[in-house]
């Protein structure tokens, strides 16, 4: 039956429709949610940008643990007629889709969030449209899509209230924040580790290493912020547009490290340590010092 579907849809492939759904796909990259996020996080709610963040987190690092113990082959690998399309992002293993779990995680999230039926009803079509391309690119079983679907949307369901209730309660927040990650901090040393000596499987393993390096820098820098810093969000539409743009050009650079440090783990630790701190700390930071942010006092007085 999965054959039977892959086989479908290697028949309908055109060049017009390989660049279609090589576009649609990015929809499910970590790309688009690092940019949203930090959007979030700068210029509309940290809240909001805390809340999505920590429940497409927690999808995400189920799916890598699920694909580090089944270490299933991907489609193309397996079946010589079927050809993988944009495989260099087909990263790790292919049970659960991680893009189709990163979208129906981030999407479903966005949807609760703004409870707008518009909304609603584009993030479901993105998540649909995306899962649909990991099987039309060949690099995902119709398993591994339903699955990451199923992850996805179960799991941001299931953790958006606790993290959105979680918000609101700043000590807490904080002490969740520089727990998640401290331990995260370990967990990415330790794969980096593991993984330059050859005692852990980079297919598997890589993935969950930088995400865990990703949540590291965040976290850390959260619990940095609301202590130190207590960045807010506000300010004119044009310096919301400006506060943006200089924050995403240092955010290119940071990932462009790759090409001149190469893709070692240990580059790749510190390229999303420093990408997650970038974000949630040291650029608020320096906002706050060349007047495009400011600071508020949420933690002060909620303890008055």
């Amino acid at each position: 039956m999965q054959l039977t579907i892959m086989e479908f849809f290697q028949k309908m492939s055109s060049p017009f429709l390989d660049k279609v759904f090589e576009i649609i796909t990015m929809f499910g990259e970590e790309t688009v949610f690092i940019l949203a996020v930090a959007f979030f996080l700068w210029c509309a709610s940290k809240k909001h940008g805390f809340v999505i963040f920590s429940s497409l987190f927690t999808s995400l690092i189920g799916m890598s643990a699920l694909k580090a113990i089944i270490r299933a082959p991907r489609p193309f690998q397996v079946v010589p007629e079927i050809a993988g399309k944009r495989i260099a992002t087909a990263t790790g293993y292919s049970f659960p889709s991680g893009h189709t779990t990163g979208a129906a995680s981030f999407y479903s999230a966005l949807a609760v969030t703004y409870r707008k039926r518009w909304l609603s009803i584009i993030s479901a079509l993105l998540i649909l449209l995306v899962a649909i391309s990991r099987l039309y690119l060949g690099v995902h079983w119709p398993l591994d899509v339903f699955a990451g679907l199923a992850l996805g949307i179960t799991v941001t369901f299931v953790a958006y209230r606790w993290f959105d209730n979680l918000y609101d309660k700043p000590k807490n927040l904080h002490n969740f924040s520089l727990l998640v990650g401290s331990v995260s901090l370990i967990l990415a040393l330790l794969l980096v580790f593991l993984i330059e000596l050859g005692i852990a499987d980079p297919i598997g393993f890589s993935d969950p290493m930088k995400l865990f390096s990703l949540a590291a820098g965040g976290y850390l820098g959260f619990a940095w912020d609301q202590r130190n810093i207590q960045y807010s969000t506000e300010g004119t539409t044009l310096l919301k547009i400006l506060r943006l743009a200089l924050g995403l050009i240092i955010l290119v650079a940071i990932q462009a490290l790759k090409l001149v440090l190469g893709p070692h783990s240990a580059v790749a630790f510190f390229r999303y340590a420093l990408t997650g701190v970038w974000a949630t700390a040291l650029y608020p930071f320096i906002g706050t010092k060349i007047r495009i942010g400011k600071t508020t006092h949420l933690f002060e007085t909620s303890h008055t």
